[in-house]
């Protein structure tokens, strides 16, 4: 569809003369010659462009041409997200005519979006509508060839869907041509699934850190410097902390072992959070977060996964699973909780190639017009439930209990009840699962009758209980009896003699048995387990921060 002039011009607007001369003290001036490729495609970029005088051309290249994206005339400016995380260009930019333009590295560019309002809303609206427009036309250099029956091909689509990672998407099984290609890149069909970079050779069944690294995610982490906080988990409330901790001038660095937005990211449709009345998604919530805690200068590492933590020495040092460690000053733990795994024994071989642990459109895509089942009552049950009815064929919403009041917001309980595409089963659980490498059959058990119901259904949407990630912490701090991490208050005077608790004062709110260790959203014994109350939490630690940091 052709975009409407107001976004047109707020993709690509034009700057005054006033503007640019308050951006020029931030950069140099650099003279290019007609033709001149000024950064190219798969490059990490350093430095964003302002079109003082001439022509600058924004094109795609592919192996054999090249798709043009527009034209920056005087007054316009160069680049997207990428240039605030620091990953690899997904685009080209070459000179037409001879040109003059004003060069502003990265770290200017930051500064400039944290002192200059008007021109840092004018940049950073300009950047999400470009890098939008490149993840709808699928531009980039990344090409993903897997199978809707292959568990890693589902979970590789969702690493680059929920990062924001264009990608062209190809299925053996149902896109013609696809041997050539396998045969070009000596490609078997047992190393599905393959993904391609530019620049790089194939790469067979990558882990998600191994995507990260190819496409450019990270820069290098470094291991002598600490940091004035590390906060483990991008979640609502990992991503609350980098924000108000980056922009009150700490030094914050973030490990997200997935993709930004945590659970609360695989959301198909927030409609209670505060401001927004027509609701988000929870990919786009994070999404915005992401770029926020980026423009006021965290440090985020996506696919970096915490292994362990020395807590007793200080600064605190984390292990990460890819190698070598980090450390900090203080730390924030927000990774959050999981959906457990229901109690059947066969469950795993389902997983990704029929049973799911989250409702985003990269899951929805694989169930269109089939019949779908829930379990689970809660907020993501219902959100799940309402937004694949309008996909599938039809959705069962198994819950446990005899009905929804006491565990779902009474607007989703509405809509299901209205819905003619729902049905809800109470008293029920899931008995048994069949299949020959993906799901083809499932039995449900109603407990109240004894009655059971098979049905040929492929698609298993598993959203129950929750499971702590505080395996990594292996004994450093004190947990409930359900593994959650203890703080402030919660903790009991025993704990903190087992804990050897240093200080004379009592740990603050969120903070752990260890001192300058805080713990904050679902991962917290007793938290509130609600998007909102995750962000308020991230963004009061960074207060409990100052004060642990200034003693």
């Amino acid at each position: 569809m052709p975009e409407s002039s107001d976004k047109q011009n707020s993709m690509f607007p034009k700057l005054n003369e006033e503007q640019i001369a308050r951006l020029t003290p931030f950069g140099r001036l650099r003279n290019a010659a007609s033709g001149e490729v000024i950064f190219d495609q798969g490059e990490q970029r350093q430095a964003f462009f302002v079109v003082i005088e001439g022509e600058l051309e924004i094109v795609s290249p592919s192996e054999k041409t090249e798709t043009l994206i527009t034209v920056h005339h005087a007054g316009e400016f160069t680049g997207e997200v990428d240039l605030l995380s620091g990953r690899h260009s997904l685009v080209r930019g070459r000179t037409l005519v001879a040109s003059k333009l004003l060069e502003i590295d990265r770290g200017n560019l930051r500064r400039i979006m944290q002192t200059d309002a008007t021109i840092g809303e004018i940049f950073l609206r300009a950047f999400l509508l470009r890098r939008a427009r490149l993840i709808a036309s699928t531009s980039g250099d990344v090409l993903l060839i897997g199978s809707r029956h292959s568990a890693d091909t589902l979970r590789l689509k969702s690493f680059l869907t929920r990062n924001g990672q264009p990608h062209t998407y190809l299925d053996v099984e149902r896109d013609s041509g696809i041997q050539d290609l396998l045969d070009h890149f000596q490609i078997n069909p047992a190393d599905i699934p393959v993904m391609i970079c530019r620049g790089h050779p194939p790469l067979r069944n990558p882990s998600n850190a191994e995507a990260a690294n190819c496409l450019g995610f990270n820069a290098d982490v470094d291991e002598a410097h600490v940091h004035d906080l590390i906060v483990v988990g991008g979640g609502p409330s990992g991503l609350a902390a980098a924000v108000y901790g980056a922009s009150e001038g700490l030094d914050v660095l973030v490990l997200e072992r997935n993709a930004p937005g945590g659970q609360a990211g695989s959301s198909s449709r927030i409609e209670n959070y505060l401001g927004f009345p027509m609701g988000i998604s929870g990919q786009d919530l994070a999404d915005r977060a992401f770029i926020q805690a980026q423009k006021f200068g965290a440090q985020i590492a996506i696919a970096r996964s915490a292994t362990s933590l020395k807590c007793k020495n200080h600064p605190f040092e984390i292990e990460l699973a890819e190698g070598g460690s980090v450390r900090a000053q203080t730390l924030i733990i927000a990774t959050g909780a999981e959906y457990r795994r229901l109690p059947l024994p066969n469950i795993a071989q389902f997983e990704g190639v029929g049973v799911y642990y989250g409702a985003t459109h990269v899951e929805a895509q694989l169930c269109e017009d089939e019949e779908v089942v829930i379990v689970g009552g809660g907020n993501s049950a219902g959100q799940a439930a309402v937004f694949l009815s309008g996909r599938a064929k039809h959705v069962y919403l198994l819950v446990r209990r005899e009905g929804l009041t006491d565990t779902m917001s009474r607007y989703l309980i509405r809509r299901i009840e209205e819905s003619p595409s729902i049905t809800l089963h109470a008293h029920a659980q899931i008995e048994t699962l069949e299949g020959n490498g993906k799901l083809e059959r499932l039995t449900w058990l109603d407990t109240t009758t004894g009655a059971r119901e098979s049905r040929d259904i492929h698609h298993l949407f598993s959203m129950t209980g929750a499971s702590p990630n505080t395996s990594w912490l292996q004994g450093c701090l004190a947990l409930d009896d359900k593994q959650f991490i203890k703080t402030g208050p919660d903790l009991l005077p025993d704990e903190l003699a087992t804990a050897r608790w240093s200080l004379r004062r009592q740990p603050y709110l969120f903070e752990t048995s260890v001192p300058r260790v805080f713990a904050v959203g679902d991962i917290r014994s007793g938290s509130v387990k609600r998007v909102a109350s995750g962000v308020g939490e991230g963004s009061i630690a960074i207060q409990l921060i100052h004060k642990v940091l200034a003693e």
